[in-house]
């Protein structure tokens, strides 16, 4: 089965997905999910149930509900048939709708990362911290971590340089951080997922330090660049981001004459965690 189409399992219940290349978005059939919460075995009975539940949350507002899509996935008559699906931000906001003691992990943790999303905002320096002890629960050496959390820095402060150059968070953003990325690593981020195998992961959770080493070099150059050149529209901060990333690509193909060995792999986080062992 291929991996936009397998089931996952949701408490060794299996729930249909879809992985979408485009979107990097996994979609939740809505009704697997309703009937494992809701604990009904019967397909009809928890399809009325997600019907009705619709009902009410388009009467309150809620958008959530609006926003979702259908997709065809595999029915259990073995057809492909058009399904209601959600994302997973879509398929929490739904969650919290349904009572049921399964669905009342998913509340009190979301009520516990709502909190500590507010203590970040008045403390940032506990989101440093938190970042740290979830790196060091998967695995990662203290030496990678200290590198990440600077690489964490580095790319707010290339943000805060364009935000002062007037562009936009979103899309202007990924444009930009790809253009620096084909510079110093000679691949899109697009293709430097697929090298690594990812889907939603974070590509900088991925590298090895010296990746990580090089996309810091690329982007703190670019900031630099930036200052100093003060570039007035997006397509004269496209220049600037080609030069930091170039600037770094040229470090990493001296590195790599000099070692021969390539710093640009496959190697994944799981990777990157055993060594580190």
């Amino acid at each position: 089965m291929s991996k936009k189409n397998k089931i996952q399992l949701f408490q060794e219940q299996k729930v249909r997905t879809h992985w979408d290349d485009e979107k990097e978005k996994w979609y939740f059939s809505i009704i697997d999910v309703v009937a494992i919460l809701t604990e009904q075995n019967d397909f009809q009975t928890a399809r009325k149930y997600w019907n009705k539940l619709k009902e009410r949350l388009k009467k309150e507002g809620n958008e959530t509900v609006t926003n979702c899509h259908q997709l065809k996935m595999r029915a259990q008559d073995g057809k492909m048939r058009l399904t209601d699906v959600a994302d997973t931000e879509q398929l929490l906001r739904l969650i919290q709708s349904i009572p049921s003691p399964k669905a009342e992990p998913f509340k009190v943790w979301l009520a516990k990362v709502g909190y500590e999303r507010i203590e970040e905002t008045e403390d940032p320096e506990l989101a440093f911290e938190r970042a740290m002890a979830t790196y060091l629960k998967k695995g990662y050496s203290k030496e990678w971590i200290n590198q990440r959390l600077k690489s964490i820095e580095v790319r707010k402060e290339l943000t805060d340089e364009w935000q002062e150059r007037g562009i936009k968070e979103g899309l202007e953003y990924a444009i930009l951080t790809n253009e620096i990325t084909k510079g110093w690593a000679g691949l899109s981020i697009k293709n430097y997922k697929k090298l690594k195998d990812l889907k939603k992961e974070n590509l900088r959770d991925n590298m090895s330090n010296l990746e990580l080493v090089l996309n810091m070099l690329a982007e703190a150059t670019t900031t630099e660049i930036s200052q100093k050149q003060k570039p007035k529209s997006f397509d004269e901060n496209k220049t600037v981001a080609r030069k930091g990333g170039d600037i770094a690509g040229n470090a990493r193909k001296e590195i790599e004459e000099q070692t021969g060995a390539k710093i640009v792999t496959g190697k994944n986080a799981k990777a990157i965690a055993d060594k580190s062992k």
